[in-house]
């Protein structure tokens, strides 16, 4: 007789507090530190206005107390929370505005905001990327292993932009693109960076961070050992990569890569040099 082991089912950690992070966005709305969302507001500006195409429909996606929402004036607005509120085929641009970052499911977010798109729609996120902060994440790791013997959860990991190009295929846009901007803000001490995470709504909403006040020391310790690896002139300088998501619902009038094998001439004949045929052993 067979020995029956039970099959257990685990649920995954989540990594968003969803109630802290929406606590931390409408304190940043008192006292706000918008401007790198003001770059990027900037940046999505100048690649709209780059577009052969107008948009009649859009929608915004993300906190509505953001400068972003001013991409897209008097547009409908719903929050990034898991499941959106969003009507199928109803829209010919969206923007996802600093809330992928935060997701549980972001390629469950990507399919959503493409569902949403008429064909040929346009999708638009704006994101931070793993280079966010790494200045910082360095620095309290190594203090807090000093301080504490160990690390706990203290800045959300984001992902890279060569991963994130990979996630809009998963979720079925055409064209899809991903680029970067990489902005350094120097700041004079570690509280006034700590003000802006506060400002930007951008604080520490991890789902399984310590919910106890660290202490001064490890806040000393940090300080210390970030001016030792990177300080520049006495500064503090904090990197913070905006990553810009493009892509497009699919459509049967948009281009498609050709079928290999299928030219009609040889690329020696457009060089205008001789082709010489590899030799095989």
């Amino acid at each position: 007789m067979g020995l029956y082991v039970p099959l257990v089912m685990f649920d995954p950690p989540l990594l968003t507090d969803r109630k802290a992070l929406d606590l931390h966005r409408q304190r940043a709305a008192g006292r706000p530190a918008w401007f790198l969302h003001e770059e990027a507001a900037s940046e999505l500006h100048q690649r709209l206005g780059e577009i052969n195409k107008s948009f009649t429909a859009p929608l915004f996606i993300g906190p509505g107390a953001s400068p972003m929402a001013s991409v897209l004036p008097s547009v409908p607005i719903v929050g990034d929370d898991p499941r959106l509120e969003v009507t199928e085929q109803a829209h010919d641009l969206v923007l996802h505005a600093f809330g992928l970052h935060w997701a549980e499911d972001p390629v469950g977010q990507l399919v959503q905001s493409r569902l949403a798109l008429k064909p040929d729609g346009l999708f638009l996120g704006v994101m931070f990327g793993g280079a966010t902060l790494q200045e910082l994440r360095a620095s309290l790791a190594d203090a807090e292993t000093r301080v504490s013997g160990g690390i706990s959860p203290r800045v959300l990991p984001m992902a890279d932009i060569r991963d994130l190009g990979g996630l809009l295929q998963r979720a079925g846009f055409a064209l899809p693109v991903a680029d970067s901007l990489k902005l350094t803000v120097r700041y004079p001490d570690l509280a006034t960076l700590v003000r802006d995470l506060r400002g930007m709504g951008e604080t520490n909403a991890l789902a399984q961070r310590h919910r106890r006040y660290p202490g001064k020391r490890l806040f000393h310790e940090t300080e210390a050992t970030y001016k030792r690896a990177f300080s520049d002139d006495g500064y503090l300088p904090a990197t913070f990569e905006v990553v810009f998501l493009t892509g497009w619902a699919p459509d049967a009038s948009q281009p498609r890569p050709l079928r290999p094998g299928s030219a009609q001439s040889r690329l020696s004949d457009a060089l205008g040099v001789t082709e010489t045929p590899l030799k095989r052993d």
